[in-house]
């Protein structure tokens, strides 16, 4: 069993079983990597993959199992180097950040730009995609951190911090009745159409759900979409918006204008997260320091230990 051959699974897996991109993406050949593969599944004594026709259509119940250890065992590499960056001065090293849209674009620019300053010669990479993807990567040791909202899934191997709670604000354009209120109800946003965010984000159940409490069932005649996006459609007047109030930048949002309607839906709670049996670098004890200050290394570094202790597994 070589290292090169966990390698090639891991990455067939992630790129949806499709051995062409896998060997796109580690420069080789797709022959070779089917061959390497065939050779590891020869000597375990099983398949990892399931095929038709020579072709991988799925992943079976043991190489599901080898998949997982595999990817623990890279991460641990991954670790190994964090170590040496960490002790290495002269090394810059790099930093992933896993986020949803609304983060990247609102929330993460000055706490980066903050980072930068502290540490310039460190390269900070972002990944974008919904809560339940951001904590995937980070489980999968693609990214070092991740910033969002709650996803949809249960990560075990991930310590989970909250950092900021994110409230709703209506935007409409400016000029449009809803503003004018003196108090916004939900029976006034649902005389008008409501562009939503998409389900895998907390903000699209939340808002979904505060209106079927009430027995209210609002007209969305467009959904799955970021904040930037929701505004674009906004702007064209098919409807109003229902969006996270860090979404807010009246400097940049032209004919657009932005009330609190906190008072009518749950806010949600956003969360740093890391891999808890992950080593964690000073860049990464920076970075959530300046996200949130209460963050600070101490906290951290007793919450992993008690997540790691099974006291919890989302420390307060």
């Amino acid at each position: 069993m070589q290292l090169r051959q966990l390698r090639y699974v891991v990455e067939v897996y992630r790129r949806g079983n499709h051995i062409s991109d896998a060997a796109d993406a580690l420069h080789t050949s797709q022959p070779g990597i089917s061959k390497q593969i065939r050779l590891l599944e020869l000597e375990l004594g099983f398949d990892i993959f399931e095929r038709t026709r020579n072709r991988i259509v799925g992943v079976t119940e043991a190489g599901r199992a080898v998949i997982e250890i595999a990817e623990r065992i890279f991460g641990e590499v991954a670790d190994i180097k964090k170590i040496r960056d960490d002790y290495n001065k002269e090394a810059g090293g790099k930093l992933i950040i896993a986020t949803t849209h609304t983060f990247a674009r609102y929330v993460l620019p000055r706490v980066v730009q903050a980072f930068l300053l502290k540490h310039p010669k460190v390269q900070v990479g972002l990944m974008q995609g919904n809560p339940t993807e951001v904590c995937e990567y980070v489980h999968a040791g693609q990214a070092d951190l991740g910033v969002g909202t709650q996803s949809q899934k249960t990560f075990l191997g991930l310590v989970r911090l909250p950092c900021l709670t994110v409230t709703r604000c209506v935007m409409a354009k400016k000029g449009h009745p809803i503003l004018d209120l003196d108090k916004i109800t939900l029976k006034d946003l649902a005389r008008y159409p409501i562009i939503a965010h998409d389900n895998f984000r907390s903000g699209g159940w939340n808002i979904i759900e505060s209106f079927l409490e009430k027995g209210i069932t609002p007209t969305i005649p467009f959904s799955g979409v970021d904040s930037d996006v929701g505004k674009t459609y906004v702007e064209l007047g098919m409807g109003i918006a229902i969006m996270a109030s860090v979404a807010v930048d009246p400097a940049h949002d032209g004919d657009l204008e932005a009330r609190d309607v906190s008072h009518l839906f749950r806010s949600s709670p956003a969360y740093v997260s890391f891999r808890r049996s992950s080593y964690l670098r000073k860049l990464e004890l920076d970075f959530m320091e300046l996200l949130s200050p209460a963050l600070t290394r101490r906290k951290v570094l007793a919450s992993r230990e008690a997540a790691a202790s099974g006291d919890t597994e989302e420390p307060q």
